[in-house]
């Protein structure tokens, strides 16, 4: 297998926080962010993220960083509303950039082999 064989791309995102602060009753910072790269997760600075929020954001990341169809809603919505019903904050999801990475550097677990049935 050619290294290049198991390349794919995701998105680099960040995550911001964006609303009024009037409109909030958590504890949100405006321009607060965080940014995902692959795997991780980095956080800017000292600023504080409500886990809470982190919690209702994150099942929504891995998909937000696969390429999608330019009509899927995962490519158009962007904003992801606080899971506090009473507070106004707003989590902004952005494609900042994209990061190539290799099967063989993200699991244990081997590809399978190429088939050798020609394409229908």
């Amino acid at each position: 297998m050619n290294k290049t064989d198991d390349e794919f791309e995701l998105w680099d995102l960040r995550v911001e926080v964006c609303g009024d602060p009037r409109d909030m009753v958590c504890n949100h910072i405006p321009g607060a962010y965080f940014d995902v790269k692959g795997e991780n997760l980095e956080f800017s600075g000292a600023t504080t993220f409500s886990m809470y929020a982190l919690a209702a954001i994150l099942p929504l990341l891995p998909a937000k960083q696969r390429m999608t169809d330019p009509n899927d809603w995962m490519t158009t919505d962007a904003e992801i509303a606080c899971p506090d019903p009473n507070c106004g904050a707003r989590f902004r999801i952005t494609r900042t950039g994209k990061s190539t990475f290799r099967h063989s550097e993200t699991t244990a677990v081997p590809l399978p082999a190429p088939s050798l049935e020609p394409d229908d």
